[in-house]
């Protein structure tokens, strides 16, 4: 870096900050799914910013929305005031939701929007007992970190929430990975009755759960398993809490959400990350006797503020015009097989997973199911070598994460996938 950026990073910011890549990179400019260093190398990304720039770089709808709203000359208000774009975007979000009679409340990120839903369900059901799962992630604030099931991610041992645990869907190690996906289904529902019954005092708030875990590695259990719990949680009247923030809209293919490929409506939804394209907008939408139980005066500065929700409408309005939850069902399709064809054999990959525009590859030591975080590494950064941004994750650091922006062409993909073979098996030591 000509101005010696790095140094300058290291010697004002955390050091608890990670940054990616043996050489950090600045990344200047970007147009569709292309980024560009300040070095000048030009780079495809499929990590969008984690998950976020889900419509891409430079767009000129969503540019042109926000320029908009900047001539009028107010950026901000605060909710204490009508704000026209939060009221259409909250009418869009809470129609697609699926939940009847819904409201929404704006944050700035995943973390406030979780911390909200945590909140209203606490506020509810009048307790602070939360079920939770195994390998998640859900924030870094105190309640969400609370809720988080990954140690790597757990700032603080200390907890304002009394938490109870379920199993992930992990199928590659742990209690339920040896099951078939109805098995797993039934020893899943089993284990909530028993934590229920044992590690609870009755009256529980909440299941806040991933319908794919993102940071912890794109793991998600068979279909229909949320179902299964929905149907002990109403015996309880336990509330179910949706993380969308890496799910929603569409970035699975199958589904709008997530949680649509169980059979279920929930409580409260979260989302965040993509719907403002790398502006600041999360928030939860909920049924309304839900939403409406915070017992005194609330309100976010500058969650669903006037520049942020012209982003999100515009990247609405985008996204269902371009039907583009129809795109990451074809596009990753094209790299989930293509990465399962190419990987067959190879005894370092443990297994290609996920769905849609939202895929992982976990890497092992040949032979065995012990993670290998160095090998994950060596391929992390030879993809980058090769022009390929992408992510890491997992419990272990062994996942190699995915998540391009939803308006990845086909071509792309296969570009994508053949610099992501190609770094695998240099990684792994293969003859090409």
């Amino acid at each position: 870096m000509t101005d010696d950026l790095l140094a300058r990073h290291r010697a004002v910011l955390p050091s608890w900050m990670p940054l990616y890549y043996a050489e950090p990179i600045e990344l200047v400019s970007g147009s569709g799914r292309r980024v560009t260093d300040a070095q000048g190398r030009s780079y495809l990304d499929f990590f969008g910013g984690v998950l976020t720039n889900m419509i891409g770089y430079d767009i000129p709808e969503i540019r042109e929305a926000v320029e908009r709203q900047l001539a009028t000359g107010i950026a901000h208000t605060s909710t204490l005031y009508l704000i026209r774009q939060q009221v259409e975007l909250a009418e869009k979000i809470a129609q697609r939701s699926g939940i009847p009679d819904a409201r929404v409340f704006f944050t700035n990120s995943g973390t406030e929007a979780n911390e909200a839903a945590l909140l209203v369900a606490t506020n509810h059901r009048r307790s602070h007992q939360i079920l939770a799962v195994r390998n998640s992630y859900h924030g870094r604030s105190y309640a969400a970190m609370g809720v988080t099931g990954n140690r790597n991610w757990s700032a603080s041992g200390l907890n304002p929430l009394q938490v109870a645990w379920l199993h992930s869907g992990d199928r590659v190690r742990g209690l339920l990975a040896r099951l078939s996906a109805d098995e797993q289904v039934d020893a899943a529902v089993e284990d909530l009755r028993e934590v229920l019954a044992t590690q609870t005092a009755g009256d529980v708030a909440a299941l806040i759960a991933e319908p794919i875990q993102g940071v912890g590695g794109f793991v998600h259990p068979p279909d229909g398993l949320f179902a299964g719990w929905k149907k002990v949680l109403d015996e309880h009247d336990i509330l179910f809490i949706a993380d969308e923030v890496q799910t929603g809209w569409g970035r699975t293919g199958e589904h709008f959400w997530g949680y649509q490929a169980h059979g279920v409506t929930p409580d409260l939804l979260t989302f965040a990350k993509g719907i403002g394209n790398g502006f600041a907008l999360a928030g939860v939408v909920g049924r309304a006797e839900v939403l409406e139980s915070v017992p005194a005066i609330s309100f976010s500065t500058f969650g669903g503020n006037p520049i942020s929700t012209a982003a999100g409408n515009a990247v609405f309005d985008y996204l269902i015009a371009h039907d583009l939850q129809a795109n990451a069902a074809r596009v990753g399709a094209i790299l989930a097989d293509g990465l399962r064809s190419a990987v067959r054999g190879l005894d370092c990959v443990a297994e290609v997973r996920g769905k849609g525009l939202m895929l992982g590859v976990e890497f092992v030591r040949p032979g065995s199911s012990e993670p290998d975080p160095a090998l994950t590494n060596r391929v992390f950064e030879a993809a980058r070598d090769g022009g390929l941004l992408t992510g890491k994750g997992g419990l272990h650091g062994n996942v190699l994460r995915m998540g391009p922006p939803l308006t990845l062409t086909e071509e792309e993909a296969r570009e994508g996938l053949a610099i992501l073979v190609d770094a695998i098996r240099a990684a792994a030591g293969v003859a090409a």
